[in-house]
């Protein structure tokens, strides 16, 4: 594995965990909490545990593997120091591949917001104008340092939480506790169900540590970020479906579109429902611009491993010390995708496709401690293989919830790419030669 040559170590703890917490704040949040509701009934909590449970078993494994390979790439680094080239390549496209479309499909779900505050948004001109100025400007920002990024980061972080906060606070004092009563457990379908959606709300971890090379004391920092964030994510979440749940009861279901803005609305008025759409803008604008900052590092990553042989992708900037071409690259696509796609189109293939990466990187924490020698300071999880194994366990429940005409895409798209690797191989051999 090749060394991030020019790249500057410069993010902190406290940077990391607003990169994590930003990240994994997006659309999701705002939604989901009346989808969950509507399958699992005063039940939600449980899918909310659920998926807190999973989440914080792959962390653990993202943080062990994130001590032992600590250079730019995150989970596509793991995968492919663990597995080789060829479980990298196919590692690497899948996290840059539903990155991009993930941050495509947030994009769009904020030109809706901004359309519910200005109509003027619903032309095309203006919809295309303002996502072309908005990429690119991240864009820019990235480029001219990742501590401006991460500045920006830091920003974004706490003006998303703070109404979510606000939400909670002045929330919680006026719960009803007969609408979070549980008359029935719900059943092993329905947890399956709607875990698989809410889990889209949790993901974000994978992509807050692809800035590895670029993360102070990585052996230190990227533990303690790592719990630092995903605990804050769930203990709020599971706040959040409380009071919605506890003011609204099974009403909450009905407020597919905003149904925190209408809780909000209930505890705090108009402007209540005001500060949510707001807040709920600010959050897919905090996620996008996350996007920007962390994801083009893994087109970087797999130019700078010759896994895809581009090399100008590896490039860094002789002044700024960023990949400026992944960035420029990354957003370019990016950008395309969302103006072409629309929020619904290709989410629970990215989800999938996340969830894949997930499994490389718990199989990856085995690998490792069989062929990476222990340094002094590093993470290692508990139990011996036992959080992996276990990650590696709910992982496949939660696939397994995916529909046939889901699974057969996905493992068309992964017999493309096998096909494409083969091709690249040969070219790189006949380059060599």
């Amino acid at each position: 594995m090749e060394q991030d040559e020019g790249l500057k170590r410069s993010i902190g703890v406290f940077g990391l965990s607003a990169n994590i917490v930003n990240i994994m704040i997006g659309a999701g949040i705002f939604a989901l909490p009346a989808i969950i509701t509507g399958i699992m009934g005063s039940a939600s909590i449980f899918s909310y545990i659920f998926c807190g449970i999973l989440i914080t078993l792959i962390v653990l494994c993202f943080a062990e593997a994130g001590t032992k390979v600590n250079n730019t790439g995150g989970p596509y680094t793991y995968i492919e120091t663990a597995f080789g080239d060829y479980a990298g390549f196919i590692a690497g496209v899948f996290a840059s591949g539903s990155n991009m479309i993930a941050s495509a499909a947030v994009a769009n779900a904020l030109v809706n917001i901004l359309m519910t505050l200005h109509p003027v948004f619903e032309l095309p001109w203006v919809r295309i104008s303002f996502l072309f100025i908005m990429y690119f400007s991240f864009a820019f920002i990235n480029i001219k340092g990742v501590k401006q990024g991460i500045g920006l980061i830091k920003l974004n972080t706490i003006l998303k939480v703070s109404p979510l906060l606000i939400l909670v606070i002045f929330g919680l004092s006026q719960i009803s506790t007969d609408n979070l009563h549980i008359e029935t457990l719900p059943e092993l379908s329905q947890l399956g169900e709607s875990s698989l959606i809410l889990f889209f709300a949790f993901l974000g971890c994978e992509t807050g540590l692809i800035v590895g090379g670029e993360i102070k004391n990585p052996k230190r920092t990227i533990p303690r970020a790592i719990l630092i964030s995903i605990g804050s994510v769930v203990v709020l979440y599971i706040l959040i479906q409380t009071v919605c749940q506890g003011i609204l009861g099974d009403a909450l279901a009905n407020y597919k579109a905003a149904p925190l803005a209408e809780t909000a609305k209930v505890i705090l008025g108009p402007f209540g429902f005001i500060l949510l759409i707001i807040g709920a803008a600010v959050s897919m604008f905090g996620n996008i611009s996350g996007d920007v900052l962390n994801s083009p590092r893994i087109l970087f990553a797999l130019s700078r491993d010759n896994v895809i042989p581009i090399k100008q992708l590896s490039k860094v900037h002789s002044k700024f010390a960023t990949p400026h071409i992944a960035i420029i690259t990354h957003t370019l696509i990016t950008f395309v995708l969302a103006v072409t796609g629309s929020f619904e189109q290709l989410v629970i293939l990215a989800t999938a496709s996340l969830l894949l990466l997930y499994l490389g990187v718990a199989c990856s924490v085995i690998k490792l401690r069989k062929t990476h020698n222990a340094e002094p300071g590093e993470f290692k999880i508990p139990g011996g293989k036992l959080v992996p194994l276990l990650s590696i366990g709910i992982i496949v429940y939660f696939l397994s919830n995916l529909t046939l005409k889901e699974i057969i895409g996905t493992g068309i798209f992964i017999a493309v790419l096998s096909i494409l690797f083969i091709i690249i191989t040969k070219m790189k051999s006949k380059m060599n030669d």
